[in-house]
């Protein structure tokens, strides 16, 4: 990992991206500098329902010097709201609904002024997709389970449609089907004027011990399949969550510091998007990753690195000392 302290952030010989640890003087400096910090939630600042130790006192002083604090988060399993109950609950700073930027409240934020009046969405999501949709004042048709219509694939073929829908929204669905998958296909082929939106492509969910499960990806990449079409995305590493942020607050991209776990989102947001970049070590990145794509040639894996790293959270408390 490169050490050059003459190098600029995210600068080394020959023009690569170089990423350096965040410590000591340089942290000073970089979070001095800086006066909005966009903070991913899960593997960044918790674990399930426990704080990473330390996270909630770095971010109470950052508050506590004046920082703009706001989160990111392409989990769309829960609210605004929700968010900021479980930031309360844990101890992290107050937050008002409006610092919390989740996929769910992004994409119903897209199709408000995307969709025509009284155009409704097909949602393959959760209660908390729906209720973002409900306080944008999207028409949708509610989640739930759903079955297929009848025995053969000409019945499934006929199941009624609304026809005020005009948009299919994929998000995290724990009643993913093939009925589902169905209907989202017949109102696609409606034609382009129907939209095609997801929240991200996140293909596989972390926890603990090693395991994982399928992530919101993998129910995207079905429908695109099936539809032979793309989605918009409107999570990471898409801008468009940078540019909610951006129009709800009056932000500087060069006073503005993303920190996250996950190069292929948070990070790539942040060096697209121009902020500075900040990986944390107690997600699903390791190092050995960050060297990899330092050392590559190719542009895509450049984008990938971040100028600076910390073990955790918790390493930023000694620059926030009085």
């Amino acid at each position: 990992m490169a050490e050059e302290q003459e190098q600029g952030p995210g600068s080394g010989p020959g023009g690569r991206r170089r990423c350096r640890r965040l410590e000591g003087e340089a942290a000073r400096a970089v979070l001095g500098a800086a006066d909005t910090l966009l903070f991913d939630c899960d593997g960044v600042l918790w674990r399930g329902e426990a704080a990473l130790g330390g996270a909630a006192a770095a971010l109470c002083r950052l508050a506590a010097a004046g920082k703009r604090l706001c989160y990111v988060t392409n989990n769309s399993s829960r609210t605004r709201q929700a968010y900021g109950d479980k930031l309360r609950r844990l101890g992290f700073p107050p937050a008002a609904p409006r610092q919390v930027f989740g996929s769910a409240y992004c994409a119903a934020r897209f199709l408000r002024q995307a969709l025509p009046p009284g155009a409704a969405t097909y949602v393959l999501g959760g209660p908390a997709l729906a209720a973002e949709l409900q306080e944008a004042g999207v028409p949708h048709l509610p989640p739930g389970p759903a079955a297929l219509p009848g025995p053969a694939p000409a019945d499934w073929a006929r199941a009624p449609l609304d026809p005020a829908v005009r948009a299919v929204l994929v998000g995290f669905d724990e009643h993913f089907s093939y009925a589902k998958l169905c209907q989202a296909l017949r109102y696609l082929l409606r034609g382009p004027d129907c939209l095609l939106v997801a929240t991200n492509r996140d293909h596989r969910l972390p926890l603990e011990g090693g395991a994982a499960i399928p992530g919101t990806g993998c129910l995207v990449k079905a429908v695109e399949t099936a539809a032979e079409r793309e989605a918009f995305i409107v999570g990471k590493p898409n801008r468009y969550m940078f540019d909610c942020v951006a129009s709800e607050f009056d932000i500087d991209p060069a006073r503005t510091i993303m920190v996250g776990d996950r190069l292929d989102t948070d990070i790539l947001m942040g060096n697209t998007c121009g902020l500075t970049t900040l990986l944390t070590l107690t997600g699903v990145t390791t190092l050995e990753e960050v060297k990899g794509h330092e050392e590559s040639d190719c542009p895509a894996r450049q984008s990938l690195v971040p100028d600076y790293y910390v073990d955790s959270i918790a390493d930023l408390l000694p620059a926030l000392e009085d």
